[in-house]
Parts: structure tokens; sequence; C-alpha cells
């Protein structure tokens, strides 16, 4: 059916609008209101004296179809081209005159809304046949509901339009398109669930058919330029491939032409993807991916029918399927009328037949060995489609096998990986825990070393004060000796002058064997030997500075020895957490494991002093202990 057939079903409904008294004639007035909004909805120059010239015979009298059909032809459809208007504006323009008065208002507070009875009155007029008034026969109607019934999914069920024929003998020869409204909208016609359903899967097959789309939906497509991949919205008709942003098909991002030199073929895996094929054209290859290998295969037998119907020269695939099912009742019909002149019995007289009768047999035949042909090339088709369908679903539960292992594996690697990143996680808490202890044993560490580094700072200022103190203590020990030898010195020098002159010799031998027994107490035996009496004083003056001295430097080394000791251990380097270890001390000392005050050693250094009371010389315990 060409565009012209098309355009004049919607003309014949505004046409019949028009008509109130039902004769079959229009007033000229209204036929020019008419002709002016076919105009504007064809997208046609206005002509307003075509018309006045048309009718010029009959300028009062009203217009019938018969005489308005050659001003169509000859001004409107003539002038129509296709592209160059929108269809579905014009059949809602020829709607909304026919609705008004044909439409009943039930219609709309049914199943279908205004919205839905526009689309389904497009589809009757498509599928309608090419005699006036419309009407739309059995088989294409079951047609249409099969259509609606599968975009809902559940399966079609005959029954209701069966009950609603035998009910209503009148529509087995055709239904008008208001009665398949009233019908369908009442629930007569299709078990429907909820009327959002319904007016999804309308739309679906509304916008298949009408607006002759073979298939849509989303592939990922491989960019031009920067050779990426995006998802994008497909819509395949039988001249072009167009593919969008969305499926609002508010931004269009390019068209393949499909002309005889395109080829579609599959592609292997790569790149990470599966289910690859392309589109070859002289200008350029376009590479897609579906989802799964089902819509891959369904993506390639469409635009394999695509480049079908482009070669025989056909923009609609709906309307070729249409031809074809009306091609193949015709055929049946002629077969059974054939087969029933057959089978009629035979006059007597005409038991030997006619060449004319021969040859109709003989064609007769033939039709009958032609549609058994096609009949047989029919279910081989079907039973190679259907064997494709199940080697399709065998791979089809065989990659769904395989996916459903690929979840478990990635289940169980997940749960792995949840595992692992739960012990690292515990890991680092304990490495994070340790490491607060460790800086805090560190800080406290720091402070303790601090707090020696003080100690023994504060203990090398005594030090060195007790030093000082010490210096200036031997100095002062060694001025009062130097007092001390010369007063005595004086009063050794004052008791010999006394002695030579006054002393018996009977006290001076006792004497004599006292300072002997001192020298043999201190100095080695020697011979005895008689000493001149001008030497004896000088003799006892040199032994008593020698034991003297002698006092003195046995006092020294003690006080040197017990320095030594206390700066030994002052001098002992200093580690973290060390243990003072306290060095035993002689009873001597007033304080242990510390360095001695001045006022201490002083009283010390006065004990060790030896106390001479003329000749005499009692050393100290300590110089004892030395000794």
């Amino acid at each position: 059916m060409d565009l012209k057939s098309e355009l004049l079903k919607s003309i014949w409904y505004a046409f019949t609008s028009l008509d109130v008294e039902q004769c079959g004639k229009v007033s000229k007035s209204q036929l020019k209101v008419l002709s002016h909004n076919l105009y504007t909805a064809l997208n046609i120059p206005h002509d307003p004296v075509a018309l006045e010239e048309h009718f010029k015979d009959n300028n009062n009298g009203p217009v019938s179809s018969q005489g308005y059909m050659p001003y169509i032809n000859q001004y409107i459809l003539a002038k129509a081209t296709e592209g160059t208007f929108n269809k579905e504006i014009f059949d809602e323009l020829c709607w909304m005159m026919s609705s008004k008065k044909n439409c009943k208002a039930s219609v709309y507070q049914g199943l279908c809304s205004q919205r839905d009875c526009f689309k389904l009155f497009c589809l009757f007029n498509l599928l309608s046949e090419d005699r006036y008034p419309l009407v739309i026969i059995q088989p294409e109607l079951e047609y249409l509901l099969k259509k609606i019934s599968c975009a809902m999914s559940p399966e079609w069920d005959g029954s209701l339009l069966d009950d609603l024929l035998s009910q209503n003998a009148a529509l087995q020869d055709g239904m008008s398109v208001w009665e398949f409204l009233e019908h369908l909208s009442a629930g007569r016609l299709l078990h429907v669930e909820s009327k959002e359903s319904f007016s999804l899967a309308l739309d679906d097959v509304f916008t298949e058919m009408y607006h002759n789309i073979i298939k849509k939906g989303y592939l990922l497509k491989k960019g031009h330029v920067r050779r990426n991949w995006q998802e994008r919205w497909f819509v395949l008709k039988p001249s072009s491939l167009t593919y969008f942003v969305s499926e609002e098909l508010k931004e269009k991002k390019g068209e393949i032409a499909l002309d005889e030199n395109s080829v579609v073929e599959n592609l292997p895996d790569k790149e990470g993807r599966r289910c690859l094929f392309c589109v070859k054209t002289p200008m350029r290859t376009y590479e897609m991916s579906a989802s799964n290998m089902k819509h891959r295969v369904d993506w390639i037998q469409a635009i394999q029918m695509a480049f079908k119907l482009r070669a025989e020269g056909k923009s609609s695939l709906h309307q070729d399927l249409k031809l074809s099912r009306r091609k193949q009742r015709e055929a049946l019909q002629r077969s059974h009328s054939n087969q029933s002149s057959h089978n009629e019995p035979i006059a007597d007289e005409n038991q030997h037949p006619s060449p004319e009768q021969q040859n109709l047999e003989q064609h007769i035949e033939s039709i009958i060995q032609t549609q058994r042909e096609v009949e047989a090339k029919r279910k081989e088709e079907e039973r190679q489609e259907r064997e494709q369908q199940q080697e399709v679903q065998k791979d089809l539960k065989r990659q769904l096998v395989e996916a459903n292992e690929d979840r478990e594996r990635m289940a169980t690697a997940l749960t792995d990986m949840e595992k692992e990143v739960q012990q690292q996680k515990k890991r680092i808490q304990e490495l994070e825990l340790t490491q607060q202890k460790l800086e805090e044993a560190l800080n406290t560490q720091i402070h303790a070393r601090l707090e020696e580094d003080r100690i023994r700072q504060e203990l090398e200022r005594q030090l060195a004060e007790e030093q000082m103190k010490l210096a200036e203590l031997l100095l002062l020990q060694s001025q009062r000796e130097t007092l001390a030898v010369r007063s005595q010195e004086e009063v050794l020098h004052d008791d010999s002058a006394s002695v030579s002159t006054s002393t018996s010799p009977s006290i001076q031998q006792p004497e004599e064997s006292s300072r002997e027994d001192a020298e043999e107490a201190h100095d080695p035996p020697i011979a005895s030997t008689p000493s001149p009496p001008d030497n004896q004083s000088a003799e006892e003056n040199s032994q008593h500075q020698m034991v003297k001295e002698l006092g003195t430097q046995s006092t020294t080394n003690l006080m040197l020895k017990q320095w030594k000791i206390q700066l030994n251990r002052l001098m002992k380097p200093i580690t973290p957490g060390d243990k003072v270890e306290h060095l035993p001390l002689k009873p001597s000392c007033p304080r242990q494991g510390q360095a001695l005050t001045s006022t201490e050693f002083i009283s010390k250094v006065q004990t060790g002093i030896p106390h001479e009371k003329g000749n005499d010389y009692n050393p100290s315990p300590l110089q004892e202990e030395e000794e």
C-alpha cells in the first residue's frame, strides 16, 4: 500500500465526519475548511482558488465524495511527498475531526485512554481492508491483538474474540474502528491486568508498526575518533540505523545509511568485549556489541531484513507482511473454491472432459501442487528456525550456567578478599597499638635519659665544688703544717739548749734510750755506734721531721684514695634504666654512696691530722688501718 492510499483512509474519516445527514454529501464551505487543514498538515502551499474553479458549476449545493475525490487526487495527494511532513500529525487531525462524532464517551472510561485510542485508530487503518467503509477482518484483528498481547508478555488467548464473533455474526465480515475501540476498551478482546501495562505494550507496537521500526534497543558502539565504547539507543528502519544518547530520542548522535552495498558480519571477541558484530558501509565500518548471544542474533537478522526490504524497494516491513498475508488468504480461498468445484458430480454426458476442462484441471493441480510446495517449504523453514532457536537456547543456557559459575567464583573470591581485608585491618590495628606503646616507651626513656643527664650535670657541678674546696683545704693544711713545724723547731731548739746545760747524765740517758727506741721503730736496725755529742740535736730534728712527713704523707694518701673512689663512681657512664651500684664504704665515711659535703670533709681531715705533744706521735685510726 502506497502513501496515497494511507492518506486517503484518514481523509475518508474526516469527510464522513462532516456528513451530518449521512447522505454522502458535504457543503462546500466545510470542504474549504477541510482542504485548508489538509494543506497545512501535509505542508503543501495553499491554493484557495483551485476548489472554486473545480466546482464552479455547482456553487451552492453540497459536494459528494465522488465529486471531492478528483480534487483531492489532483491538488492534495499528488503534491504530498513522503518525508516532508509528519504523518502522525496528519492522522491526529483526521482523528480529532471524526472521534468527536463517532467515538462514545464510555470508551475513554474503560481500558483505553484518549491517546491509546488514537494509536489504535492508526493501527486499524494500517491493517484494514482497502475498501470503503473501512473494516478490519478477523485474521488481521487476531494479528494485532497477538502483537499487543505478546508485548505485555502473557500468552495470547483467542477465546474472547471467538466468543464475541459467535455472539455477533455481523462482526464476522469485518469490524469498524469504532466497534473495535468499544469492545477492546470494555475488555471483550484481551485479558489485561492493568491499564499501565496495556499502554506500554501498545506504545511499543505502535512505534514498531506505525513508524516502520524493525527493531530498537541499547547497544555498545565503538567510537570512530576516540575508539572508546559508549552505550547508545539504536533504532532500525528499512533505510537507516539511527543511534541516540538515550531512548528519549532527544539527542541524535549519528545515522548509518543502509543500501545494497552494506554488509553485517559477526566479529570475534576482543578487548574484553563479547557478542560483537559490525555493519560495513562504503564509507565506514561500525563496530557494536550486544548484551548476549540472543540479542546479537536478533540484531543481525533484523539488519539483514532491512537490507532485503531495501533491495526490494519496500519502505515498511508490516505493510509487506500485510500484503503477504493477503496473498496467502487469496490463494487459500482459490484453492478451496477449486477443490469444491472439482469434487462436484459430473454429468454422464460430460464424462469425457473437453480440452479446456483438462487445461483448467491441470491449472488447478499446478496451483494445488504449488501451494503444497509452499506449505512444505514453510514447514521446513519453521523447522530450521525452531532448530536455530533451540541451538540459541542451548547456547544461552550454557552461557547462563557459566555466568552462574563465574558469579559463584567471584562471590567466593570476594568473601576471601573480605576475610583477608579484615585480617589486614586487625593486623594494622595491632601494629598501630604496638607503635603507640613503643612511642610511649621511647618517650619514657627519653625523659629518663634527660633526668639522668640533669642528675649527672648536678653531680659534676658538686664534684667541681668539692675539688675546689679540697684544693683550698690542702692549701690551708700546708700552711698550718708549716706553722706547726716552725713552732716545733723553736720548741725543740729551746729544749735542746736547756737540756745541754742543766740536765744530768742520768736523766739524759733515758732520753737517749727513748730516742733510740723511736729510731728503731721507724728506721732499720744499724750498727750501734756512739754518736758525737755535737750532732745529737741535728739528728733528733731530722728524725722528728721525717716522722711528721711520713704522717702527713699517709694522711694525704688516704684522702686521695677515698677521693679517687668517689671520682670513679661519679665518672662511670650512666645508661638508661641502669641501677646504681652501691660500693661498700669504710665505717669512717659519714655517708655511703654519696660525696662528702665540705663540713664533713673538713671534720674528717681534722680527725686524720696527727696530734703531737712534744716528741710523741700518735697516728689516727685511719692511718693505723692503712699501715
